[in-house]
């Protein structure tokens, strides 16, 4: 039996050893991949981003205990930690926030580090997602590393977006600011019983209202979309949109994740999302782009793996020395080592 047939009957030590051999892009999980990848396409992924102390490990936990006892899904978490620029190594301790769910069969916990990838996601993040959809898992949680603004890669590997702030953290310009607010389907106020919480909230609405003020045009997910007027927040604007797909406004969520306040308001925020998706045929177009983006970064990987072995490493260097002693640029140094492969 091969490792891939071994997942989709269920067993559990099959599917840890073959998510190390995806993570170590071995030639034995590339296949299993490919074995894996029609069966794939049918589990809901969340992706959970903020800034550092924002509480998402502990928000995560408690979302996962509520689909467990409450909904009785099949849970899967990929925690990604930072890797240390300076030893490679990472400390991948966000299970420690996560003991409530040990020893739950129906739900498995991947630490991964991000290897130094930019954007909140390791690279190999989306192969380990691929294979938890195939062995069946109803939810695919992924947890990024909490890097701040730049953290946007998860929404195009998301299906829902949460974005977590938190009191204390800045002041209402640092919550405005363009970038990781942006890829937001829904925001959550986490450490709600903080001092401050009224005001973060505020600042978070002001920034809806910018984003969506009367007969405005703006980005949300690569797609320009236009809206007659403010509709309620968390649900669709079917009523009042002027073009062919309907808007969802971000919904702001309060929650006590120490406490697991609100975590079955925001639950219940991602059904909703995940039905508007459906509805509105915005669930096959982030498919389509999430695939886009995966194939561009296989065939940019490929890319690079043929330039490395077709090009000598004398030419590179010699090429190299002629661009720092500026008699040729980098654009007419890139030229060169391409024709030469």
């Amino acid at each position: 039996m091969t490792s891939a047939q071994a997942i989709l009957n269920g067993d559990r030590l099959a599917l840890a050893r073959l998510l190390t051999q995806v993570e170590n892009d071995s030639s034995v999980g590339r296949e299993a991949l490919i074995e894996l990848f029609p069966h794939t396409g049918k589990a809901h992924l969340i992706g959970v981003t903020g800034a550092p102390g924002t509480g998402k490990s502990s928000l995560v936990n408690q979302l996962a205990l509520h689909y467990r006892k409450v909904e009785n899904k099949k849970i899967a978490i990929v925690a990604i930690d930072p890797s240390s620029p300076f030893t490679g190594g990472a400390v991948l301790g966000d299970r420690v926030r996560m003991r409530d769910l040990a020893g739950d069969a129906n739900v498995f916990i991947r630490s991964m580090a991000s290897r130094g990838s930019l954007g909140g996601l390791a690279q190999t993040t989306a192969n380990l997602v691929q294979v938890f959809d195939a062995a069946g898992f109803d939810l695919v949680i992924i947890e990024t590393v909490g890097a701040g603004q730049s953290e946007v890669d998860v929404a195009r590997l998301a299906h829902t977006t949460l974005v977590v702030e938190a009191p204390g953290l800045g002041d209402d310009i640092q919550a405005i600011k363009a970038g990781i607010l942006e890829i937001a389907d829904i925001l959550v106020v986490n450490k709600a019983d903080r001092p401050g919480v009224e005001n973060t909230e505020k600042a978070l609405k002001s920034m809806l209202d910018l984003a969506h003020p009367t007969e405005r045009i703006f980005q949300h997910h690569g797609t320009a979309m236009r809206i007659n007027s403010a509709p309620t927040q968390g649900k669709p604007a079917s009523a009042q949109k002027t073009s062919a797909t309907p808007i969802w406004i971000p919904p702001i969520q309060r929650t006590i994740s120490t406490e697991g306040s609100g975590i079955d308001k925001l639950a219940d925020c991602i059904a909703k999302h995940a039905a508007h998706l459906r509805s509105s045929g915005d669930w096959v177009l982030r498919e389509r782009t999430r695939l886009e983006v995966e194939l561009a970064a296989l065939i940019r990987e490929s890319l690079m793996k043929r330039f490395s072995e077709n090009v000598s490493p004398n030419l590179y260097e010699a090429t190299l020395q002629k661009v720092i002693q500026r008699n040729t640029s980098p654009w007419e140094a890139a030229q060169i080592l391409l024709k030469e492969m």
